[in-house]
């Protein structure tokens, strides 16, 4: 039985309860799509010289921001139209379920985007104002994954747009702050991140497909279907690990880069948990994985590409 909550209105919901619940508004499972990537990019840096830590700790900053503003609009929009209720599965839902009112939801989504604004112009006036217009398209995604009279999220679309602009884009922007060039290297090393950050969307939609199709969404995972979905999640996992077994074997990134085969327990857990799992609790877990496999990939990713600058 559902909640008696119309969207648009204040929930009568439980006071909440403190510092977690705002933390768990930020969803942060997601938030390493913005953390490892950046580190990424800085890594790959490594060989034109220095690292500007200014510039690394201001795109780390604003690339969370926008992460967090991001989920926060997931969290805001979906109230809005009704998805949200209070058994929701996740860590969504926190204006139905703890008493987070959705101005000020909204409220600090565009403060993160404020902040972040800053911290943008600190990163142009120190690298190149071409960055301005590229930030405000990942911005204006961010935005537009969930609001707009078309959220991108309710299209087949949302893996690539998360994958291009969480994934790729933020490796090659902390890339370019630091070099003030874009090369062949740093677009090949970016290609998992890209599949990996579109991966944890694509788990997200397994898990809620059946509710999302209730409400006419048309991810990729409903036109697949929940069984082709899967396989296309752990093609996605496989790719990843081959396409960093073809650049050690052409030479592209040094063999230290092996590291990220352990993280492989991961993506093994998360598909098997969509395997196994019939309701969306019950794929809660693999979805954590799939956060988890990007996480740990590109983490020891970047520790590789560390250590082989130091150590070839």
């Amino acid at each position: 039985m559902q909640p008696n909550v119309q969207p648009g209105t204040n929930p009568v919901v439980k006071p909440n309860k403190g510092f977690q619940v705002w933390w768990q508004m930020t969803r942060p499972h997601t938030l390493t799509a913005a953390f490892v990537p950046v580190l990424l990019g800085t890594a790959l840096s490594l060989q034109y010289g220095k690292i500007h830590i200014g510039l690394f700790l201001a795109m780390l900053i604003a690339s969370l921001l926008i992460q967090a503003a991001t989920n926060m609009f997931n969290e805001y929009y979906d109230f809005k139209r009704g998805l949200d209720t209070e058994h929701s599965v996740g860590i969504g839902g926190t204006i139905v379920r703890d008493g987070i009112k959705p101005k000020t939801v909204m409220q600090l989504a565009l403060i993160f985007y404020g902040i972040a604004l800053l911290l943008g112009v600190y990163i142009c006036a120190n690298s190149s104002w071409w960055l301005a217009l590229v930030g405000l398209i990942c911005m204006g995604v961010g935005y537009l994954y969930t609001g707009g009279p078309l959220p991108i999220a309710y299209t087949p679309f949302g893996e690539i747009f998360a994958g291009l602009f969480m994934g790729m884009m933020i490796i090659l922007i902390s890339f370019f702050i630091q070099t003030g060039t874009v090369d062949t290297t740093s677009i090949l090393v970016s290609v998992p991140s890209f599949v990996l950050v579109g991966g944890i969307l694509l788990s997200n939609n397994i898990r809620d497909l059946d509710g999302d199709k209730e409400f006419g969404r048309k991810t990729l995972a409903i036109l697949l279907g929940k069984k082709k979905a899967i396989y296309l999640l752990a093609s996605m996992f496989a790719f990843s690990y081959l396409w960093i077994l073809g650049l050690i074997f052409a030479g592209v990134v040094p063999i230290w880069t092996l590291l990220v085969l352990l993280s492989t327990p991961k993506p093994y857990k998360s598909v098997r948990g969509f395997i196994q799992g019939t309701l969306p609790i019950q794929m809660a877990p693999a979805m954590k994985a799939t956060a988890q496999t990007n996480t740990i990939f590109g983490f020891l990713l970047a520790i590789g590409i560390f250590t082989g600058h130091y150590f070839s």
